[in-house]
């Protein structure tokens, strides 16, 4: 498989692997570049050419076969095989909207990271941004995109700015509808609390560089899904 499987199943950063794989991986089913009912390049192979671990793929892989879009084959003549039928695709084209809201949503998320931490936290601050960790890596996959709203307000409201805490509840809601349009993937949301760590970490440590780059990691590999189910 060369030229376009080379374009798209080429190494991806390992700051979102999984998310990022998942993105490739779309990709290369709605490009044609592997057809319906065509199987897929040979894990070992794959994982090669994404520099990924086996681990990581399977992960990717077990997503997209929960959201019917490959399935798994066993014998001699197994592997991964491209759904004979795929699902129905989102109607219309949500590219304008969906870089709008990540764009506007990259400002404002990565500049509160990087504000709050340049604050002098009192206690109940830094008790509250804690307790909104807490809760985020505790949600059941019901509640999870309701916590982890709430841990990003937490972390604007921290940088004392109202109007600021307003413009990020706004891109919020819209980031959450877009979210509802495609599957929660677990190991998505169990990097999403390693990431969360990191940036409230980095907040209460005082280090605003480390705290906006962080964030940066986090929202880059909830685009990459996003991109990847709506484009």
């Amino acid at each position: 498989m060369t030229g376009a499987g080379d374009a798209v199943f080429r190494p991806v950063r390992a700051g979102n692997a999984f998310e990022e794989t998942v993105e490739r991986l779309l990709q290369a089913i709605r490009l044609g570049v592997v057809g319906a009912g065509e199987r897929l390049p040979p894990e070992r192979e794959l994982a090669e050419r994404l520099g990924i671990s086996r681990v990581t793929l399977r992960e990717a892989l077990r997503a997209l076969a929960d959201a019917h879009y490959v399935e798994s084959r066993r014998g001699r003549y197994g592997g991964t095989f491209v759904m004979a039928t795929l699902p129905e695709p989102v109607t219309g084209d949500r590219r304008p909207e969906l870089e709008d809201t990540l764009s506007l949503r990259y400002v404002l998320e990565t500049g509160a990271a990087e504000l709050a931490a340049g604050q002098a936290l009192k206690p109940a601050a830094r008790e509250h941004l804690t307790a909104t960790l807490a809760d985020a890596s505790a949600a059941s996959l019901g509640d999870y995109r309701t916590r982890d709203s709430r841990l990003h307000l937490a972390i604007a409201e921290v940088t004392g700015s109202a109007s600021l805490t307003s413009a990020v509840a706004d891109v919020r809601m819209r980031v959450n509808r877009l979210l509802d349009e495609i599957p929660l993937l677990e190991p998505n949301l169990d990097h999403s609390n390693t990431q969360h760590e990191a940036v409230v970490n980095a907040i209460l440590t005082g280090n605003a560089q480390a705290a906006r780059q962080a964030m940066a990691e986090h929202l880059d590999g909830t685009a990459s899904l996003l991109r990847a189910f709506l484009t």
